[in-house]
């Protein structure tokens, strides 16, 4: 690798040739303040906060300045610190700056930024943009009052995830991020993954606020409220606690629902291996019976309205499996409805979830069992640490606690659900021994693990050749979708998940800054804390679940039989009339 030799506030500095300024800068350990700039999604010198003095007639941005050879940069003379103050000022001047009950308060870029720099008034006072705020999507609630055109949203949507649904509109003073044509978000293509609220910087994006409906629903004397986390919660939920990322604080997380006063708490987890069975010998019928090929996972609902809207023709590829959480939602009001004697009308179903493309999935029609919904609200990683906040609750000191028994129980296969690559894992220790009739000792499939964008393998299982591929973000699913659709690739089985990363990174986990991002990337922290918590487990195999054992002997019979298949399959719309 050639590199370059260059000098920055007077310190010697290496760096790969076709780096920039502030890559550079990174690896002399010098900070650059940026806005607009986020690593491998966003890198276009729009906010101006990045500039430093290169000897140049003017000011350069250094997210997007090449170096060279012999290069000297400055990036705090008196000059710097003033354009950067002056373009904060310009900044803040349109912005509005209800800062107090903002969602974003206190992980804000903006007030962080104004802070670092010493911004104590705003210079530039004057006329201000009033908008709507559209509530439209039952999963992202869009303020664009509070929207600063960094473009790190619409990168997002368009280059990270390519669906495209929102962009700059208009010029100057009265440009604004909206979908095309003065649509509302609920109205366009938009597969609610909330990917573009990971990437704003401040409170212009931010996902629909269900904690009000699950505090009511706690109040009620007349309602029994259960509730169930998913797997990537547990790796995420301490960092709004000031917890170290990547921090597994499963124990802590069952002790804080048990106090927050839900009548039982269940695990997605126990749903997660419940999803194995049900995919794994749906997988099995379709190889032995000349069934639609390949078939593709199910659990990620912004894949499975990505693929609705835009690949419609692959819907009978889908797995007819129910994600984790409506399975479990399901089996609530049905066998544990019946077993413990309780009307399933009272029942208040509670998903803590990662996503925020899982309130969507909620809504939809199809996950209902005799007329009620399957699960009746979903507040995300973020909504819970609000409401364990609220509540006064000190989470850092809880003591561990386990999941109620019943539905509780789990294997190491559920865990690593919440990280790309995990569910095609999780199916295949099931399926192997399936294959081979016999309980192997081969657990870890590594080859499908890590966060490249497309991952292939192929499997040698009891003689016979599967090949399988996973995908994560929805960018790089639809190059795979693509490449099935030519006819360049044959695959048996394919994993998406919607999310880059997976769930670990997903719409409704906490929100990381741009400036820890250069330090860490949460998509690997997390992933590692999944499968750590794998590891730590008796059971790794989904089908080695006692109470799942039991729920198939004395409820639903078989794996894909009459009952599981009322209760725990579904089918899917075709959306494709809506392409922007």
């Amino acid at each position: 690798m050639d590199m370059v030799k260059l000098t920055i506030d007077g310190i010697a500095v290496e760096a790969p040739a076709g780096s920039t300024v502030l890559e550079a800068a990174k690896l002399a350990n010098i900070y650059i303040p940026t806005l607009c700039y986020l690593k491998d999604v966003n890198q276009i010198g729009a906010c101006r906060m990045c500039v430093v003095d290169t000897g140049a007639r003017a000011l350069s941005a250094a997210c997007v300045m090449p170096i060279n050879e012999g290069m000297v940069v400055k990036t705090n003379t008196p000059a710097v610190r003033e354009a950067r103050k002056v373009n904060l000022g310009l900044i803040l001047s349109c912005h509005d700056r209800k800062c107090l009950t903002c969602v974003r308060n206190q992980n804000c870029e903006l007030q962080a930024m104004a802070e670092n720099l010493g911004v104590r008034d705003i210079a530039f006072e004057g006329a201000m943009n009033s908008y709507d705020t559209d509530l439209s999507s039952p999963s992202i609630d869009r303020d664009a009052n509070k929207c600063i055109l960094c473009g790190r949203c619409v990168a997002a949507c368009h280059s990270v995830q390519g669906v495209g649904v929102i962009g700059r509109v208009n010029r100057g003073f009265n440009t604004i991020v909206e979908p095309p044509f003065n649509a509302d978000i609920g109205s366009v293509a938009c597969i609610n993954c909330g990917q573009c609220i990971m990437a704003c910087p401040v409170g212009a994006l931010r996902e629909k606020d269900s904690t009000k409906a699950v505090f009511d629903a706690l109040g009620d004397p007349e309602k029994v409220v259960i509730v169930q986390p998913a797997p990537a919660v547990r790796v995420a939920l301490g960092e709004e606690f000031g917890m170290p990322m990547g921090t597994r604080v499963t124990g802590k997380l069952a002790a804080a629902l048990r106090r927050m006063g839900f009548n039982k708490v269940f695990d997605t987890n126990f749903g997660a291996d419940l999803t194995i069975m049900e995919e794994g010998t749906e997988l099995l019928g379709r190889i032995k019976n000349g069934g639609v090929l390949p078939m593709i996972t199910s659990c990620s609902p912004g894949w499975i309205k990505f693929i609705e809207h835009n690949y419609p023709e692959f819907l009978p590829n889908l797995s007819s499996c129910k994600s984790p959480h409506e399975m479990l939602g399901a089996v609530i009001k049905s066998y544990y409805a019946k077993v413990a004697g309780i009307d399933p009308k009272k029942i208040f179903t509670v998903s803590v979830m990662p996503c925020v493309a899982k309130k969507f999935e909620a809504q939809r029609p199809e996950m209902n069992v005799n007329g009620l919904q399957d699960v009746d609200a979903v507040i995300t990683t973020r909504e819970l640490a609000r409401m364990i906040k609220e509540l006064g609750i000190d989470f850092v000191n809880l003591p561990d606690e386990g999941f109620d028994d019943l539905l509780g129980e789990s294997t190491g296969a559920a865990a690593i659900f919440g990280t790309t690559g995990g569910v095609m894992e999780a199916a295949l220790r099931t399926v192997a021994d399936i294959l081979e009739g016999k309980d192997l000792q081969k657990l870890d499939y590594t080859a499908v693990r890590g966060i490249e964008g497309v991952k292939e393998a192929s499997l040698t299982l009891a003689g016979k050749e599967i090949k399988v591929a996973v995908a994560n973000g929805t960018g790089n699913a639809r190059k795979l979708m693509e490449k099935v659709k030519s006819g360049e690739a044959e695959y048996a089985f394919i994993e998406v998940m919607g999310c880059p990363g997976g769930c670990v990174t997903g719409g409704g986990q906490p929100i990381v800054s741009s400036r820890v991002r250069l330090d860490m990337d949460p998509r690997q922290v997390r992933a590692k804390a999944i499968y750590t918590e794998d590891e730590a487990m008796t059971l790794r195999k989904s089908h080695q679940n006692e109470s799942l054992k039991k729920l198939y002997a004395e409820f639903l019979g078989e794996p894909n039989g009459h009952l599981a298949h009322e209760l725990l399959h579904t089918h899917y719309t075709d959306r494709s009339a809506v392409k922007a």
